[in-house]
């Protein structure tokens, strides 16, 4: 039996932080909304410490817990920002990432969201068969 841990401590750090952010900023998470926030508006402190977390998070994460699979190499790196500048475009398109949709919009049974996120996922898998 695998380690069930952090999926487990993952999935409650997501749920807590979403709801909290709903309570205290009186929004859903959504990353490319946060960010288009830190970017255009005033009142820019909430959004820049959410980013910063992420950013910190991710980095102290990744230097002490060390994966127990190497990661792939990357293979073409304008391919990978091309990428990111579709799927920022995409986001927006979309009303959303998935962060928003399939975190937020999903636990809230909205349909715009688990179509947005069928899409996203089908995509993914179809973007993945292609590349790889």
């Amino acid at each position: 039996m695998e380690n069930l841990t952090y999926p487990i401590a993952g999935g409650l750090l997501i749920g807590l932080t979403t709801s909290f952010y709903l309570l205290t900023a009186g929004r859903v998470i959504g990353i490319s909304g946060i960010l288009a926030q830190l970017l255009f508006n005033k009142g820019r402190l909430l959004p820049l410490l959410f980013i910063l977390g992420l950013i910190i998070g991710g980095s102290a994460y990744g230097t002490l817990i060390q994966p127990s699979t190497p990661l792939p190499e990357m293979r073409n790196p304008l391919l990978l920002i091309i990428s990111g500048l579709l799927v920022g475009y995409g986001t927006r398109l979309g009303g959303g990432c998935t962060s928003g949709h399939g975190v937020c919009g999903i636990s809230r049974l909205s349909i715009r969201s688990i179509v947005a996120t069928l899409v996203f996922m089908a995509m993914a898998i179809l973007t993945v068969a292609i590349t790889y």
